[in-house]
């Protein structure tokens, strides 16, 4: 290996151990409901998404909600002695992609058969936290000061 492709590959694996994400796979919802749940919350903050979700009727939403926890939990894993209030997690990326698809038989009338479809999806949700600058913090002490 070059050591241009070494330096690059050392430099993804850096950017890769500090993403914070979580993956839901095979998930027994069809993509296109569950796309819709994820909509909702794409872009906002994380207590804000919680809400969302756990006052949310679609099934989906409960799905979501349990992976957005993990998400949490995976961040709070790589940044010990940070609070997640304080940090201002929200959800940065978040998107849903086909999974397997179960084919089955339903008798119909006459002989015949229809085909149903199982869908599945998978979900990859990933967090970011809007970081202070040094300019910022030290607004808040004066702030806070008077």
């Amino acid at each position: 290996m070059g050591a241009r492709k070494r330096i690059r590959a050392e430099q993804l694996k850096e950017a890769r151990s500090i993403r914070c994400q979580a993956i839901l796979r095979n998930c027994p919802i069809s993509p296109r409901k569950m796309r819709l749940v994820a909509d909702l919350i794409r872009g906002i903050e994380v207590n804000k998404a919680l809400d969302i979700l756990k006052y949310s009727k679609q099934e989906a939403s409960r799905q979501l909600e349990k992976l957005l926890l993990s998400a949490i939990s995976n961040w709070q894993q790589k940044h010990e002695g940070e609070r997640v209030e304080e940090s201002k997690l929200y959800v940065k990326d978040i998107h849903v992609d086909g999974g397997r698809t179960l084919k089955r038989l339903k008798t119909a009338p006459q002989g015949r058969a229809y085909r149903v479809r199982k869908r599945s999806n998978h979900v990859t949700l990933v967090l970011d936290g809007l970081i202070k600058t040094e300019a910022e913090k030290e607004v808040e002490v004066q702030n806070s000061s008077n």
